[in-house]
């Protein structure tokens, strides 16, 4: 057998294989011969079937086969030792005229070669890593949501603006009949508010749903209908009030700590709102990296600049796809992958040039971060490690669980690498400001 490679240009070559008798024949014969051993062919007891029968009939079917084993295992073994780094899979140039009687094969394939290039993470314009802090403002509105969430209900005899108002919201043609309980703060429109501001238990108030809230998802829960249904939906409604309550705040003491964060682990208003801060912020460390991550890696593909070997690419596509493509349709669906594909080897760059590995204790260490984290949640706060072991294991025997925690790692990884090298200018900022810079006012 032999192997010869023309490089077309950097980013393409052709691979011929050239096949010769010898490499096949020993196979083919001790196929057929293990088929005349228990070939049933009727006129001819078992084992005594003439070869030339056996080969008349099995011969040119083993011999496809035979080759194209050959030919696949030559060519993986060929681009492991040449170490060519290739985008895809080699795809064979077409052969319509095979002579299978013939002694001596040929078949060619068409490479397309990953390009080499070079990662400056050093950007020209510093790219932003925010520090998003719990401001006083957050940290008190937090504490006034724990006061009346586990504060208690104390019945009104008409609606003020504070209220907790429970009652029907209804329309015959609609078929609308479904009970909530709302606070008047949801609606979009004072003049809602002011609607139901001084009425009673059994008053009716005639609502029109256009504009009703600033959402479509809160008329969706308000009226129980779905998204179709409630996009663009122009009708009037009545709302019967059967209850009138106001939430009366707990009282900021020991008791409520506990129940909070476990008996004596806050001991005061101060430290209430430090463990608020400390908690809040903790969240948001992982909103600024991803950020971060998301902006370098935007970056990076907007300015890593490499060339593909595209036109190879889209016929891969089109041959490898799991629905059939035409060639237009392969050049839209190559198109629409090319930057995951610039990111993937730019990503696989990366991880090369800082010698970036996750190991399988890496995994497991992590997976049992993970677990020990969720039972803490539901007050386990202390599993042992076999515990923690047998989780890990059964989470980890699924391989598509085992693949996504190993993708974690490495994104942590590039993270700090970003975080050493790339050009990184720290903006500190509360979570409202960072959410009006980042997504805009919301």
């Amino acid at each position: 057998m032999n192997i010869t490679r023309e490089n077309v240009d950097a980013l393409n070559a052709v691979v011929k294989v050239d096949i010769a008798k010898e490499d096949y024949s020993d196979k083919v014969e001790k196929i057929l011969t293990d088929y005349r051993k228990t070939a049933n062919i009727p006129g001819f007891r078992k084992g005594h079937v003439p070869m030339g029968m056996v080969k008349k009939q099995y011969g040119k079917a083993v011999l496809v086969d035979e080759v194209n084993k050959l030919l696949q295992g030559a060519l993986n073994k060929y681009l492991t030792e040449e170490k060519l780094d290739v985008l895809g899979q080699p795809l064979p140039k077409p052969q319509d005229d095979i002579d299978w009687d013939s002694d001596a094969f040929t078949f060619e394939f068409e490479l397309g070669l990953a390009p080499e290039f070079e990662v400056n993470l050093k950007s020209k314009k510093a790219i932003t890593h925010y520090n998003i802090v719990a401001d006083d403002k957050m940290i008190s509105e937090q504490v006034e949501r724990i006061q009346k969430q586990y504060g208690k209900l104390v019945s009104q005899d008409v609606v003020e603006k504070d209220s907790e108002v429970t009652g029907a919201y209804k329309n015959e043609e609609k078929e609308i009949d479904n009970t909530v309980t709302l606070t008047l703060d949801k609606f979009k429109g004072k003049a809602t508010e002011k609607k139901f501001v001084g009425a009673k238990v059994g008053d009716v108030i005639t609502l029109k749903t256009k504009g009703l809230f600033d959402d479509e998802h809160e008329l969706m829960h308000a009226l129980k209908l779905g998204h179709d249904e409630v996009h663009g939906l122009d009708i009037e409604v009545t709302f019967t009030i059967t209850e009138i309550n106001k939430r009366e705040l707990a009282d900021l003491d020991q008791e409520l700590f506990d129940k909070l964060f476990g008996k004596d682990v806050v001991k005061s208003v101060t430290e209430l709102k430090t463990k608020i801060k400390e908690d809040a912020e903790k969240q948001f460390v992982q909103q600024a990296d991803q950020k971060l991550l998301n902006d370098v890696t935007e970056y990076l593909v907007d300015n890593t600049k490499f060339d593909l070997p595209a036109e190879f690419l889209t016929k891969w596509l089109q041959a490898s796809g799991e629905k059939e493509m035409d060639s237009e349709q392969a050049k839209e669906e190559y198109e629409k992958s090319e930057k995951s594909l610039r990111y993937q080897l730019i990503e696989g760059k990366l991880i090369e040039d800082n010698n970036i590995q996750v190991t399988m204790d890496d995994i497991k260490n992590h997976a049992r971060q993970m677990i020990k984290a969720q039972m803490a949640q539901f007050g386990q706060m202390n599993p042992s490690d076999k515990e923690l072991d047998d989780i890990a294991a059964r989470v980890l025997s699924n391989q598509e669980e085992a693949r996504r925690i190993s993708e974690q790692l490495i994104s942590q990884k590039l993270l700090e690498v970003y975080k050493e090298k790339a050009n990184i200018k720290v903006k500190e900022l509360s979570y409202e400001d960072f959410v009006k810079e980042v997504y805009g006012d919301k």
